[in-house]
């Protein structure tokens, strides 16, 4: 096993460590919203506890803080290990760091507060928005710099992944958060109308294609054939899912507009991309499933090859999914549904969450120099709180999306409705119940992680690592 001297490991230590803290954080703001929706006294009549407010702080905390984290601070360990190499500008690298940590805790604080520009995934205003945008341009740099000096020749597809979704979210967050500040709190954005609405979810899908998809791929090529102790199924299979995904993943954002003031054609379209997508997603599964084959006594006795088993399964269901839900004929009983949420948190707790846990299972014991976690039990513990919680969730809000669908659609022989909206609402409450409950075995889930982590890094938190100074370049003789 290498040795931490070998490569820069504090940073990804602290992202590590950021990554379980937020996961925490982002889903117990989640599930308390949630409840909410069962039981609503729990607002306390205090606007900035409200669903409407604390929902937008947990996608951001579950999203960018929880998943951002853990997004860069495996890339760092897989472009080191990948390249050869040690991170490029590891004082970059740091400050990388902190500058995310710094952008996420001033979101998950305004948002409640109510400064925010109302937009899905890019609630932050404009100050932070700046502050994440220099962040991420240096993240780049400290990426694309480290490429740059590898001693292999080869690069790995798991850096084309990390590399598409570096770029593609730097492009992204900077054309959809394009505003006209008018004070320290308070912007406009520069578009208006349906076009601000086509360049929102041509960001908002995009943020699922490129961050939630394309850097958790990147994540699941290096760390999945790591767990199986094999090669990966085909090499060259990933590199055309690679292409595949990138060219039609940009171009299905508008599937979450139907039926709206969108051209008509413009949703066709986003139809059209989205069923295509099945196909590069189902053979990014593929791929990482068939890896195990001839390893899968190992899934037994690994439960960070569990969560990464069971996370391909989810995302190969949940791409699906959300395929056929682009449909406009499917689309028509789903969409504003329940049913759209449980399609996200399938894709979200299901693929995004279980490979992030699996993957820093992996990594935790190679960057604190243990040879395993501290709890075996422990982490199989994890499995099972965070699977149920999955599946309770999941299936709830299924049944409640299918039900509110079918009970606003049934009308009467004369057109009018035959439930009131309220009746739907009162079928749906014990699933809400169902719901939260699902939520509380996850936040148990990652509590039990970061004890196990805690412990884990007892033996890192007392020899923390030292910088390994440059050799200075040897001096050339003077000609004779």
């Amino acid at each position: 096993m290498q040795t931490n001297e070998t490569y820069d490991d504090h940073v990804i230590r602290l992202f590590l460590l950021a990554a379980v803290v937020w996961g925490i954080i982002g889903m117990t703001v989640g599930t308390y919203a949630g409840s909410q929706l069962a039981w609503p006294a729990l607002n306390f009549d205090l606007p900035w506890l409200t669903f409407s407010r604390l929902r937008p702080d947990h996608t951001f905390g579950v999203i960018f803080a929880f998943g951002g984290s853990a997004l860069i601070g495996t890339c760092y360990y897989v472009v080191q290990r990948t390249c050869h190499t040690r991170l490029a500008f590891p004082r970059l690298a740091n400050m990388t760091f902190w500058g995310w940590q710094l952008a996420c805790l001033l979101t998950m604080i305004t948002v409640p507060l109510g400064y925010t520009q109302s937009k899905e995934y890019a609630e932050a205003e404009w100050p932070i928005d700046l502050l994440i945008a220099v962040v991420w341009v240096s993240f780049g740099v400290v990426f694309f710099a480290t490429l740059a000096r590898r001693r292999i020749r080869h690069i790995y597809v798991a850096n084309w992944y990390y590399g598409a979704f570096i770029i593609a979210v730097g492009l992204l967050h900077v054309v959809n958060n394009l505003v006209v500040p008018v004070s320290l709190t308070k912007s406009y954005p520069i578009y208006s109308g349906v076009v601000d609405a086509m360049v929102q979810w041509w960001y908002g899908h995009n943020a699922v294609a490129f961050f939630l998809t394309a850097g958790f791929l990147g994540m699941m090529y290096y760390f999945v054939p790591r767990q199986a102790q094999q090669p990966l199924w085909s090499y060259r299979f990933s590199i055309v899912n690679f292409w595949a995904l990138i060219s039609v993943y940009m171009w299905a954002g508008s599937h979450h507009l139907m039926y709206t003031a969108l051209p008509d054609w413009v949703q066709g379209v986003g139809m059209v991309f989205s069923l295509v997508l099945l196909m590069p997603s189902w053979g990014s599964a593929a791929n990482g499933l068939f890896t195990f084959n001839g390893s899968w006594h190992r899934v037994k006795n690994d439960p960070a090859a569990k969560f990464m088993i069971l996370a391909l399964v989810f995302y190969a269901a949940s791409t699906f999914e959300g395929s056929m839900m682009a449909i406009k004929t499917v689309n028509a009983l789903s969409h504003y549904t329940d049913w759209t949420i449980a399609h996200v948190h399938s894709g979200s707790i299901g693929w995004v969450a279980m490979i992030t846990i699996g993957s820093l299972y992996a990594m935790a014991p190679r960057i604190l120099g243990r040879e395993a976690m501290h709890s075996h039990g422990g982490m199989e513990l994890h499995f099972w709180l965070h699977t149920i919680g999955v599946l309770l969730y999941v299936i709830s809000m299924w049944t409640a999306g299918v039900t509110e669908g079918l009970m606003w659609r049934a009308t009467h022989a004369d057109g009018s409705l035959v439930y009131p909206f309220i009746d739907s609402l009162l079928a749906i409450k014990p699933l809400y119940v169902v719901r939260a409950l699902g939520g509380a075995f996850m936040v148990a889930g990652m509590i039990c992680m970061a004890w196990n982590l805690w412990h884990t890094a007892a033996e890192a938190r007392r020899t923390p690592i030292k910088p390994i100074p440059v050799p200075e370049p040897a001096a050339i003789p003077a000609a004779g």
